[in-house]
């Protein structure tokens, strides 16, 4: 009678029971992990002789570099990516700019607009005289950002529109008669015949509007012992209320800039109707991802109803550094403002650039 002899374990008895309580402790512990996560493992690796971020449209935005920059393993990574999205973000921790590969499915990403206000662009929405004050502020800073749309956003949305499932924009108010015939909103659409009669309506609102508001203060009543409170108090740095905009201003239908690249599909949402409804209508398309563009970076781009602080407690944000611009006050162009503002966002949130978002391979 021949035996079978089983092969000797190349391992102790007690190290074999170890092995096997370990492996029993490894499968248990992916049984109790709940469906749909993962371990990220946050290896960080020094890039040697980093390049410049942000420094394709360095009259718009100053180059962003650190001494130390770290590359990360994928963050999102989708089934069916057909997305790129290169980011990165900074950590005082970590003590340098960590920089991050991501794969998106386009068919859930959305492009979100932040305030592209039409003002000073022929559609009748204007800077009041001679003192007034809205978007970035004088006549020639809006100019300066119309440039930037037609340079460096309407590109953006162009390359991308037929790739994500929607490009949205923000504009403040409520969805009042006039702007519901021109745009389609979280509600609806209109007709090729609404958006004619809208535009009719829109131009008789706003060039029926006096844009015509006070003058600067010719003399200040100040106090002797605290006369720099006094000053301020009344001559502030910036008063957009009707003494200088004239009543109603902030009431008119505020139009999508002119020159902006902007389609039928495209949907306008209305900061006085909450983020909750914003944040609804994109569950409900489907959107896991938004690619953030827009106005102004240290205000309305973080703080309004569509801004960064709202969105990233419900999806994957990706800010897109140089497809934003910030205020400049005290400067004549906006690339330092724009820098310090990304910069500091970038301490909590993702940032990309427009070079960095392209499709899978290419």
């Amino acid at each position: 009678m021949i035996s079978r002899m089983r092969p000797s374990s190349p391992f102790p008895p007690c190290c074999s029971a170890l092995i096997l309580c370990l492996a029993l402790a490894t499968l248990a512990a992916a049984q109790d992990q709940p469906p749909g996560q993962r371990q990220y493992a946050n290896k960080l690796v020094r890039i040697a002789a980093p390049k410049p971020i942000l420094a394709d449209h360095p009259e718009w935005v100053q180059p962003v570099q650190d001494l130390v920059h770290y590359e990360a393993p994928p963050l999102v990574i989708d089934d069916d990516a057909d997305l790129d999205v290169r980011a990165w973000r900074w950590s005082y921790n970590a003590r340098g700019i960590i920089e991050i590969p991501n794969r998106l499915r386009a068919k859930d990403t959305a492009i979100v607009v932040v305030h592209p206000w039409g003002i000073d662009d022929g559609q009748g929405w204007r800077t009041p005289q001679p003192a007034g004050v809205a978007d970035f502020c004088t006549p020639e800073k809006n100019a300066l950002s119309h440039e930037h749309v037609l340079r460096v956003v309407n590109p953006f949305l162009e390359s991308l529109r037929p790739r994500v499932a929607m490009v949205l924009h923000s504009e403040p108010g409520s969805e009042d008669p006039i702007r519901k015939k021109l745009y389609r909103s979280i509600r609806g659409r209109p007709t090729p015949e609404d958006r004619a009669q809208g535009r009719e309506e829109l131009a008789a609102k706003l060039h029926g509007f006096a844009y015509t508001g006070g003058a600067l203060p010719e003399t200040i009543t100040v106090s002797k012992e605290f006369p720099v409170i006094d000053y301020f108090r009344s001559f502030p740095g910036l008063d957009a209320g009707p003494h200088y905009n004239n009543s109603g201003f902030w009431d008119l239908p505020i139009p999508v800039l002119k020159s902006l690249s902007f389609t039928p599909d495209d949907v306008v949402v209305y900061d006085a109707e909450g983020y909750d409804a914003m944040r609804d209508f994109l569950k409900q398309s489907g959107i896991r991802h938004i690619l953030l563009a827009g106005y102004c970076t240290d205000m309305c781009f973080k703080a309004t109803t569509a801004g960064y602080a709202n969105l990233r407690k419900d999806f994957n944000v990706f800010l897109v550094g140089d497809a934003t611009l910030a205020t400049f006050p005290a400067n004549s162009m906006p690339a330092y403002a724009t820098n310090a503002a990304i910069s500091f966002a970038a301490l909590e949130n993702l940032v990309t650039q427009i070079s960095w978002v392209k499709p899978r391979g290419k």
